[in-house]
């Protein structure tokens, strides 16, 4: 316990500051996601340009080839939750919604067969985890796509896709992204709680 304690330490002292500017952007980002604010999508995109050639270098290429498709949704997220009339205090213009079992039940076996074919193509090619990097690629394009259409069940869909990722960061040696996620973890948990409450809300009829 104390050797992997040590391992980890040493290997914060030794991350970038590249990744760390990553790390402080992608937490800015879900910060502001929780509070359903409009800039969340700005400091997402910051983040995954820098994450686009992080995870090239460490041979995670499909989570880098993912960083390309959440670079474009972050411009759609943008344009589907912005407020025209007034972009600094009510920057929420879209509402948070809930979907159906069915849909649920779809997403999930668009996830297992998104993972099985990714992951076999992965095998193709020197990917140090290809199934586990293949789960949360797969899963976080369709859970970015739930977060830009403000559903409220993305929160648990990142709950586990967060999870994965953190064995998958401390594995090819992302100290601080690891950390991160373990905060994303935290964050999460209240952001789908945050997120209910407002749904109650609105159900009711009442101000968000």
């Amino acid at each position: 316990m104390n050797e992997a304690i040590a391992t980890i330490v040493e290997g914060l002292r030794q991350t970038s500051t590249v990744e760390l500017t990553a790390v402080v952007l992608a937490l800015l980002y879900l910060i502001l996601a929780v509070r359903e604010n409009l800039w969340c999508w700005a400091a997402a995109a910051g983040s995954t340009l820098i994450y686009l050639f992080l995870f090239f270098e460490v041979g995670l290429y499909a989570e880098s080839a993912l960083q390309i498709y959440y670079l474009g949704m972050a411009g759609y997220g943008f344009l589907q939750w912005r407020s025209p009339s007034n972009l600094d205090h009510n920057p929420a213009a879209k509402s948070i919604i809930r979907w159906s079992v069915r849909s649920h039940v779809l997403a999930l076996l668009l996830i297992a067969a998104g993972t099985c074919g990714l992951g076999w193509l992965l095998i193709q090619t020197d990917s140090q985890a290809p199934f586990l990097d293949a789960f949360t690629t797969t899963a976080a394009v369709l859970t970015t796509y739930m977060v830009t259409q403000k559903v409220l069940e993305n929160w648990i869909y990142w709950l586990v896709i967060d999870s994965a990722s953190i064995v998958l960061y401390l594995d090819r040696g992302l100290y601080f992204t690891a950390l991160l996620f373990g905060l994303y973890v935290l964050i999460v948990i209240v952001g789908f709680w945050q997120w209910l409450r407002i749904f109650r809300g609105l159900s009711r009829g009442d101000q968000p």
